[in-house]
């Protein structure tokens, strides 16, 4: 139905008519079709920063110092100035409209990393309930650090790793937790998944998941580490049945007055951890259960579980991400894809464990079509967001709009082979926390966009001279707005590869556009809102 791109008419036109039940935010989100980035200032003057993102409440603007050492939070405001003239939206905007304190003001700046550590400027998670954030520094990688203490052989290894829960409301640090000679994956959040108040670090190099809570006074306290051990107190289970096992038996003791000698040996046994106990338990008894015949069954169990006993047992968990407060998906791979960047060519299975029971609830390969079937119908599932953000709710996903099924549907069917295609899908999961940008001018139902130059997933893309075109999705499928970055007149220089960000604030029609080469230049940030 052809809608009328006149605020006032929208406006009069919901005076009058009520939605439909349930629709009533995604009718309010179509005014976003009329108030749109529009004008753009290049080249603004700004401070020597490195942006990271803006907050999913769209509160704050989350900022780096160049050397990697202090936090800065700026404040988003707008662009005001007085005319005088009549026609005020045909004159040129004041000199200060090119300055990035026009648009933004700072809040604090703050020391976070200490003597020989950096912040990782891919790393900040949210948490919107108590507008509390995560950020996270480390020392230098050591890539043939050797595996003592339980440690995963072919897994480097960071000397100090610190996570600091800082409230961003006055930059007061309120806790914060350190992991030595450990490795997690920062880059963008991958071994750290946020739920509610729930945290979940992920240890690549022991094999641990470490589930914090944030409480409501700023403290991080521990809930439970799974892994090596299950239940809270299965470690002190152990350790009182290897005591029992060990006093020697008073007939066998040592009898020196007589010559003899009877020493108590303890046998060495390694133990698989309880996780993956739990995880082989789970595909035995799948294996033991398709056949009822013992002849068959046997035969089975040598084919499917004995012959590949020993591929299952060196599984190493890649990534983890909550499904709600009590389940986890676990990605589980071989050791070299889990600190690989592309994890494609690696075999794959997933898990769903119940952190309660104890209990593995499902298993997949990576190119299952069943897990594939959930993931195309149910794919908001995956994307567990806090039940406090509302903004993160309403993202894109094949699951919930029709525009992007389609596409979805189509890549399906351009691929060569849909086993491969299965494959490239799963791969995405676990998502990353917080990966994706709210903003509503992401919304398929209201623009059409090329997404291969910008789409709502937090990545650097390879930049392009020509402006990224935001189109109508309903007609008349007109262009309402353009995002080009980089200078206005375009690069002279062709031949240096160019990569581009973008920072969409999730509820103003502003965006920022940072365009910067692989080598130490200075970046082009352009600002684009509505005059």
């Amino acid at each position: 139905m052809f809608r009328s791109n006149n605020v006032a008419a929208r406006i009069f036109e919901r005076q009058i008519s009520s939605p439909a039940p349930g629709t009533s935010v995604h009718c309010a989100r179509r005014f976003y079709e009329n108030i749109v980035p529009s004008h753009t200032i290049y080249d603004i003057e700004c401070p020597d920063i490195l942006f990271r993102k803006f907050s999913d409440d769209g509160n704050y603007l989350v900022t780096f110092s160049r050397n990697h050492q202090d936090l800065v939070v700026y404040r988003p405001t707008w662009l005001s100035f007085s005319c005088r003239e009549d026609d005020c939206l045909n004159r040129d905007l004041p000199s200060k409209a090119s300055k990035f304190e026009s648009f933004f003001t700072q809040l604090y700046c703050v020391t976070l990393a200490a003597s020989g550590e950096l912040i990782c400027k891919d790393f900040f998670l949210y948490s919107e309930k108590n507008q509390f954030g995560i950020f996270a520094t480390s020392t230098a990688q050591i890539h043939d650090a050797p595996a003592v203490g339980g440690a995963i052989q072919g897994i480097p290894s960071i000397e100090k790793i610190t996570f600091h829960l800082v409230r961003l409301e006055d930059g007061v640090i309120l806790d914060e937790r350190v992991f030595c000679n450990d490795y997690i994956n920062l880059a963008h959040s991958m071994g750290v998944f946020l739920y509610d108040d729930l945290v979940a670090i992920v240890s690549l190099r022991y094999q641990r998941i470490h589930i914090l809570q944030i409480r409501d006074s700023g403290n991080l306290v521990d809930v439970r580490s799974i892994g090596e051990y299950c239940r809270e107190d299965d470690e002190l289970f152990l350790n009182s049945s290897s005591q029992g096992m060990s006093i020697p038996d008073r007939n066998t003791a040592q009898n020196i007055g007589n010559g003899l000698e009877s020493i108590h040996h303890m046998p060495e046994t390694s133990f698989l951890s309880g996780l993956k106990q739990r995880l082989l338990s789970f595909i035995l008894r799948g294996i033991w259960n398709e056949e009822h015949d013992p002849t068959s069954r046997m035969q089975c169990l040598k084919k499917k579980f004995y012959f590949h006993f020993q591929d299952y047992a060196d599984l190493v968990i890649w990534k983890v991400q909550f499904l709600d407060r009590h389940h986890l998906l676990i990605k589980f791979g071989s050791v070299d894809g889990g600190v690989a960047r592309n994890t494609d060519n690696h075999p794959a299975f997933f898990a769903v464990y119940n952190m309660e029971t104890t209990e593995i609830i499902s298993f997949y390969q990576n190119s299952a079509e069943d897990l594939y079937t959930l993931f195309e119908l149910f794919c908001d599932h995956f994307h567990s967001s806090s039940k406090n953000s509302f903004y993160m709710n309403f993202l894109s996903t094949h699951s919930n709009n029709i525009y992007a099924l389609e596409q979805l549907k189509c890549n399906k069917t351009k691929a060569s082979s849909c086993q491969q295609f299965v494959k490239k899908m799963l791969a995405t999961l676990p998502f990353n926390c917080q990966s994706q940008s709210p903003s509503p001018y992401f919304d398929h139902s209201l623009f059409r966009y090329d997404e291969k130059l910008i789409s709502a997933t937090d990545r650097h893309r390879q930049s392009t001279d020509h402006p990224i075109k935001f189109i109508l999705r309903r007609q008349p499928n007109t262009l309402k707005f353009k995002i080009k970055p980089g200078p206005e007149s375009g690069n002279s220089d062709t031949r240096t590869k160019k990569i581009s960000s973008f920072l969409f604030h999730p509820i103003l029609p502003l965006a920022i556009s940072v365009q910067q080469t692989l080598f130490l230049q200075p970046a082009v940030v352009n600002i684009h809102f509505r005059r």
